[in-house]
């Protein structure tokens, strides 16, 4: 299976968990080398009544703030998976799932006990409206 492949895979997790209201974050992680953009955070927001996710990019000066719809968040993201992140980190208030690539480009998919026990307030209030 293919880098895009499996981390589509994983991002079906990120659909599932924003659907079901159990999305906390996502973090693109563990740059490879010394580069500009250090992370890539995720996290619901409602524009204009629609479910979107605003991607915050945080570069070694600055940050930068992008906003998507959910399937197209998919499509950005892929682009820095393998360059320059190494890693990405579901947190829900189930578990956490982590996408890692290793040095040999070998894909894991890791499932951890969760980290947050609350789920994303601007999420929870979209479902429940």
């Amino acid at each position: 299976m293919s880098i895009t492949e499996s981390f589509f895979d994983f991002y079906n997790h990120v659909k599932t968990s924003l659907a079901d209201g159990t999305f906390a974050k996502l973090t693109m992680a563990k740059t490879i080398g010394n580069t500009d953009l250090m992370n890539i955070y995720v996290r619901p927001i409602v524009e204009e009544g629609i479910l979107k996710l605003e991607l915050k990019y945080k570069f070694q000066q600055e940050e930068q703030i992008e906003i998507h719809t959910i399937d197209n968040t998919q499509n950005v993201l892929v682009n820095y998976i393998n360059n320059p992140f190494m890693s990405a980190i579901l947190f829900t208030t189930d578990f956490d799932l982590t996408y890692k690539l290793n040095k040999k480009r070998a894909v894991s998919i890791t499932e951890t006990v969760n980290t947050f026990g609350n789920a994303s307030e601007v999420l929870l209030e979209y479902l429940n409206r």
